[in-house]
């Protein structure tokens, strides 16, 4: 009797795969997290936030400077870049430190605007690759932070793999 063919999978990781580990590992962190009461938890919690807005700012300039380089990408990064302000926005309204609107503290940036790659397949695959590089850094981030706070990073990091396989799509 012959074996049956081996399943075709596509390589890399699974969209489905991608938000039920980012959801699984949210419900842990705010399980566990739920239940510390450190000396420090508030404080460590306060920096992941302020990490996490600094990192979304960040990353909205990335989208300002494809933008600004490649108008003819505005149709598919408008969006996306409309989500990575609502993440900045978020982030910073639960800091210590925000300023009095959300708005404003998205557009502040610390550091000197990026510059796009010179086509538009490379500055798209950059952006895949910063969407794909935080969403991981977050995903790890959230297991060591509060409750509500995971869930938001979790959210955020779900968001962040969607943008970086809608990247992907859009510069075949």
């Amino acid at each position: 009797m012959p074996y049956p063919p081996p399943l075709r999978t596509p390589p890399g990781t699974r969209r489905r795969t991608l938000l039920a580990s980012a959801a699984g590992a949210a419900l842990l962190a705010g399980c566990s997290a739920a239940g510390e009461s450190g000396g420090d938890g508030p404080s460590a919690a306060d920096r992941a936030r302020a990490r996490a807005a600094r990192d979304s700012r960040e990353l909205l300039a990335r989208y300002d400077a494809a933008l600004t380089a490649h108008p003819g990408l505005a149709e598919l990064l408008r969006p996306l870049r409309a989500r990575v302000a609502a993440h900045a926005t978020a982030f910073a309204a639960g800091t210590p430190t925000a300023s009095a609107t959300a708005s404003a503290t998205v557009s502040a940036t610390a550091s000197p605007a990026p510059s796009a790659p010179a086509g538009e397949k490379d500055a798209l695959a950059g952006l895949a690759a910063a969407e794909r590089a935080l969403a991981d850094r977050r995903a790890k981030d959230l297991l060591h932070v509060p409750g509500e706070l995971a869930r938001l990073l979790a959210s955020v990091a779900a968001a962040g793999a969607a943008h970086a396989y809608l990247l992907t799509e859009g510069a075949r």
